[in-house]
């Protein structure tokens, strides 16, 4: 007679799922705060309270950590806006945040030394929202509110360049309403119209 059959165990001990989000928060705080130049997996221990050992034995890298922590905010976040009024509106509350628009400086200005972090970014949360935007101006012209020569791809980049514009040149304590009225100032200079 048998009995049940158990699947042997595997060795060491379980991993925790509030370790994982302690060492991803802390990734993610020093990340916003020093830049990932300055960031270091010993910080980041500190920071979640663990060993440099149970860093490790999740991330092989400081680089893997960054990427894993930047997803870990982005992952479930799949935009989906039914005209430019509430995009522009959602993108607002998003860079209204001064710890958002941290973080997006951050990635941007660590191009050069750690390149796999803004290219990361870009796949796992900017892909969706590109192509959520796309569909979004592809209605609008659709209405009438673009013009049909526009080059929808051009508008879009023109639009992605202003938010970094607006990074840049713009204090973290701009309100949503002001962004939103920058951002939709730069749409009428293509000819867009409100509904």
């Amino acid at each position: 007679m048998t009995g049940p059959v158990h699947a042997p165990r595997q060795p060491g001990r379980p991993r925790s799922q509030e370790v994982d989000t302690a060492v991803l928060a802390a990734a993610l705080d020093l990340l916003i705060e020093r830049g990932a130049s300055d960031t270091s997996i010993e910080q980041v221990a500190q920071r979640a309270e663990v060993t440099r050992a149970t860093v490790y034995r999740r991330f092989p890298d400081k680089t893997a950590l960054l990427i894993q922590a930047i997803e870990s905010v982005h992952h479930d976040h799949a935009p989906e806006w039914p005209d430019i009024e509430q995009m522009l509106d959602n993108w607002a509350t998003y860079l209204s945040d001064p710890r958002n628009r941290r973080m997006l400086r951050r990635l941007y200005g660590a191009v050069d030394d750690y390149p796999e972090l803004l290219r990361t970014y870009r796949n796992s949360h900017g892909r969706r929202r590109a192509d959520a935007e796309n569909a979004t101006l592809r209605r609008s012209r659709e209405r009438g509110q673009l013009p049909r020569d526009k080059d929808l791809d051009v508008v879009q980049q023109m639009l992605n360049g202003a938010v970094l514009h607006h990074l840049g040149a713009y204090p973290d304590t701009e309100g949503a309403d002001a962004i939103r009225a920058y951002l939709m100032a730069v749409l009428q200079q293509v000819g867009y119209r409100r509904a």
